[in-house]
């Protein structure tokens, strides 16, 4: 189960920086990610592009225990859903919309009490992009396209001297997102491979000048 150990990593990072003083005891991240891993593997079935698993988890926890994470409530979620992603793609598993965890208080549970509930719940407008920056900004993107580049008007405004006012552009269209080199002066890399255009997946790394963006879909 060498996926579920670097799952389990992963959300142990968690503990560090904010999470730390909420962390020192009781529930634990890792508890829940657990669970969530349990909930995919029970959920498997077979679909059109490979084995499908839950997408949309619920957790209910004691009314305490919430407390603990209220001041971080929404950051956590999000990076149970990001490690959740990223177990699902070391497994090749895939998902019928995006990865949402939704962390919920029950007045019915006793401290340190964990009920994980996993669905697969098809997206709406089929998979959806987003870029992942190192400041810590999430750009959603949609069916528009999406420019990255120096200017202010560009969706991805970026800082680095070494990016083209306008340095490329994400297209989407029936067949996924795409990447697209505007003539920029220093180039475009997927991967550390220099391209003109490419198509994009879940997980590659952008270079643009001296600035990475990971793409994720889900």
């Amino acid at each position: 189960m060498m996926g579920l150990q670097r799952f389990e990593r992963r959300l142990e990072r968690l503990v560090e920086g904010a999470f730390t003083k909420a962390f020192r005891s009781g529930l634990q991240p890792v508890d829940i990610g657990r669970r969530i891993v349990r909930e995919m593997e029970a959920g498997r079935t077979l679909g059109m592009r490979g084995t499908v698993v839950p997408n949309a988890f619920s957790v209910r926890i004691a009314p305490e225990d919430f407390a603990r994470f209220a001041s971080f409530h929404e950051a956590l979620q999000q990076e149970l859903a990001d490690a959740a992603r990223e177990h699902a793609r070391d497994e090749r598993y895939t998902f019928e919309g995006p990865v949402t965890v939704e962390v919920l208080r029950d007045e019915s549970m006793r401290k340190g009490d964990l009920r994980v509930q996993g669905r697969i719940v098809e997206g709406k407008t089929g998979p959806i992009g987003t870029l992942l920056l190192n400041d810590g900004r999430r750009i959603a993107l949609g069916d528009a396209d999406a420019i990255i580049g120096r200017l202010p008007d560009c969706v991805v405004a970026l800082s680095d001297p070494q990016v083209s006012r306008h340095h490329a552009r994400i297209h989407h269209d029936e067949r996924g997102y795409r990447i697209v080199d505007l003539g920029s002066t220093n180039g475009t890399q997927v991967n550390g491979v220099l391209v003109r255009e490419q198509a994009l997946h879940d997980g590659d790394v952008i270079l643009v000048g001296a600035t990475s963006l990971r793409f994720q879909e889900s």
